[in-house]
Parts: C-alpha cells; structure tokens; sequence
C-alpha cells in the first residue's frame, strides 16, 4: 500500500547558489505539503559576500548552514558537498524522500540515484531548470509560483485583517469566501489537454472513465513539472472542468459520504 504522502520523512537540500534568498519562507511551506522535513540543510561558501545575507531567513526556519570552500573561481562549490551528504543520508538516516532545491541540472544523476533507491525526490527550481533535472524528479515544481501563491496569500490575510475592523459578520463571511477564491484560470494549452487524453485513454480500455487520483499521479509520472498552479487553477478537477473536451462524474463508493470523482473523454466516447 502506497505511504501517504504528508507522512514522509524528508531530506531537504538547498543550494544557496543556485535559488534566490527570498523564496526559502514560501518553499518550507511548500515542502510541508508533501511531508515532514526531518532534515534541513543548504550548502554554499559562506566567506563569499554575495550569500551572507542568508542569515535572518535561515534562523527563521531552523535551516542548517554547511560550509563549501569555493575551490575553483566561477565553480559552483556546494554541488559535490550536497551529493556527498544525499548519499550518506540515504544510507544512514531513516528518510522516505528528498527535496533537491536547485536549478542546476548537475542534481540530474543525483536525483536518478535517489529514485533507484527507492525514494521520492521532488525538485524545487526556477524555471530556467533545464529539462533532464526536471525529468529526473518524481514532481518538479517552480520557484515563481511557489512564491507567487506565498503572496497572494499574505495580501489575502492582510486584507482580511483589514476589514474585520468595520464589516458586519455576515459581511466578512462573504469577502472572505471572496478572498479564498482564486482568479479565473487561464487557458489550458492544447498540449496539457492532449496529455489529459492521453493519460484518461492509457488508464480506461472501455471509456467508462477514470479515477482522479489515479489520473493524476500518471500525469505526474509523464510530467513532472506539472502543477495546476502554473494555469491558475487549484487543483486537477478545476482544471480538467474548465476544458470542454472531459466530463466529470462522482461515484458514490462503500461510505455514505464519500464520492470518488471519475474523469470521461467525450472525443473518445464520441469517437
């Protein structure tokens, strides 16, 4: 039986040279997600200027410096050190998955390795990720709208705080449902729809759809770096809603109050 997910044990390793310092807040949030970070730790050369300001951001999430000499000028130092602790990690700690953060595709075999063993590897990177690290990973998920989804949320509580002060409760009941709803997804790009199909076609011989959850870990496994995130929506079900082309059912399963959502494609039932 497959681990729950917010149950896993997590190594995250950061690589101070190659992520930007303010994102760290928004990406602990993201990484609590999908599990427990067990063990924190972010490699750069610490004597270099240009990453000092770390500081503040790294005492506020209980982050663990390690110190790697730069070596060779214009030579990203914190890889191998970050490769070396992967590795001990795997063999000597009790974790369930890593948490690469980084957009430098030297992680690639890394992230290979890791999956070999057994474990779940999510990497965290800006979009500039070249596309064998992205691939390499279980999910992928960009940096911007980690970041983007951060703030959107702190300017939704600052405004609700705001308003508090003066509006009836009845009022603040409906802002709030106004606020805690995203802006209308964008339009979904034809190549997401037809890997959507796809997907729906390889799980269902006789068209009588397929279920959600297993529709999206096999998206996933095609796509790591899809995330409903990137078109707006927050989550699979708004998004495949929103296409035309897919019908969605809910079944009703053994409890009384529990339907499972089941995804159809009318082309292909059509067809």
């Amino acid at each position: 039986m497959e681990q729950n997910l917010a149950n896993l044990r997590l190594a995250v390793l950061i690589d101070a040279e190659n992520v930007p310092r303010n994102c760290i807040k928004s990406v602990m949030q993201e990484v609590a997600i999908y599990g427990t970070p067990t063990i924190k730790r972010i490699y750069g050369d610490w004597t270099n200027p240009s990453i000092a300001g770390w500081k503040y951001s790294l005492l506020e999430n209980a982050i663990t410096p390690i110190q790697q000499y730069s070596y060779t000028q214009g030579k990203n130092s914190s890889d191998s050190a970050m490769i070396i602790d992967a590795m001990d990690t795997l063999y000597t700690e009790k974790t369930d998955g890593f948490v690469i953060v980084s957009s430098d595709s030297d992680f690639t075999r890394l992230a290979i390795r890791l999956r070999e063993a057994g474990q779940r590897v999510i990497g965290i990177g800006e979009k500039k990720t070249p596309s064998p690290f992205i691939a390499a990973c279980d999910k992928f998920i960009y940096i911007e709208i980690i970041r983007a989804n951060f703030e959107d949320e702190r300017q939704e509580a600052a405004a609700l705080q705001l308003e508090t002060q003066s509006v009836q409760p009845k009022q603040l009941a409906q802002r709030e449902r106004q606020h805690t709803t995203r802006p209308r997804g964008v339009h979904v790009p034809d190549d997401i729809i037809q890997l959507i199909a796809d997907s729906v076609s390889d799980l269902s011989d006789d068209g009588d759809g397929v279920f959600m959850g297993e529709l999206g870990n096999l998206i996933l496994k095609k796509k790591p770096d899809f995330d409903c995130r990137n078109y707006n929506y927050n989550s699979l079900s708004a998004l495949i809603k929103s296409v035309e082309r897919f019908d969605i059912d809910f079944r009703q399963t053994s409890d009384p109050n529990i339907k499972h959502p089941y995804v159809k494609d009318k082309m292909r039932d059509n067809g």
